[in-house]
């Protein structure tokens, strides 16, 4: 199974080359793809330099900071089209999401369309929160779920392998959320394709260096966009 690993990246000059380095020490077969927003600690110059000492190393570079739903679409438009691969892969770059999981969700890929790191199925949790992002996080996912219907516990993950051959169905560029909306929005999606989606329990850490990228806005869309997304992607279930 080719695989290729999406890795967004604004301002991870600290974490992207160790995290690079123990993906590629793993035994799966993978590519990594860095998207990179121009960051200003120079997160891109330091990929490219790592290049030449990782063959499957490369990187999207884009001219400014735009988001994480533009960033995963560049790298989904760049997967599907210029690669073979069989599956794609969407994590963070600050080790919040720990490569040692990505032999786990592999295996679990090869029987099903979408498998998830959860924190919110038996064996999975959060290390290193505060109260209030464990309270905003737990009772945002079970909330999106309620409104949604979406039979996922964490719907707000963004460490998941996606069988390459059931993205190529989504309208992609048709998905209009941001942040953590939109990755709501594409197992939206995925399920109202009637994808095998899977939970893989994972536990989530703290990044290890950088500032966080939550913002209140980003908080008010995850409570506005539910809705809508009950009404795009309910309407398309009842439609099959």
């Amino acid at each position: 199974m080719k695989t290729i690993i999406l890795l967004p990246t604004y301002n991870e000059a600290d974490n992207i080359i160790p995290l690079v380095r123990e993906i590629f020490n793993l035994p799966i077969d993978c590519s990594v793809v860095v998207i990179d927003d121009n960051s200003p600690d120079g997160t891109g110059k330091l990929v490219e330099r790592a290049m030449a000492e990782y063959p499957r190393l490369s990187i999207l570079k884009r001219p400014a900071k735009s988001g994480l739903a533009a960033a995963y679409l560049e790298g989904f438009s760049y997967a599907l089209s210029k690669t073979e691969a069989d599956f794609i892969v969407t994590m963070d770059a600050d080790f919040s999401h720990h490569p040692r999981y990505l032999p786990d969700l592999m295996r679990a890929a090869e029987a099903a369309d979408m498998v998830i790191g959860s924190r919110y199925v038996r064996g999975g949790g959060v290390r290193n929160w505060s109260w209030w992002r464990r309270i905003l996080s737990f009772y945002g996912n079970l909330y999106a779920r309620l409104v949604t219907g979406v039979p996922v516990r964490d719907l707000t993950a963004g460490f998941s392998v996606i069988r390459a051959s059931h993205l190529k169905q989504l309208p992609l560029r048709e998905l209009s959320s941001e942040g953590y909306a939109w990755l709501i929005e594409l197992k939206s999606a995925m399920h109202a394709l009637n994808a095998r989606i899977v939970e893989v329990p994972i536990i989530f850490e703290e990044r290890r260096s950088g500032a966080s990228k939550i913002s209140r806005s980003i908080v008010a869309e995850g409570l506005i966009s539910p809705w809508r997304l009950r009404r795009r992607y309910g309407a398309f279930r009842s439609a099959q």
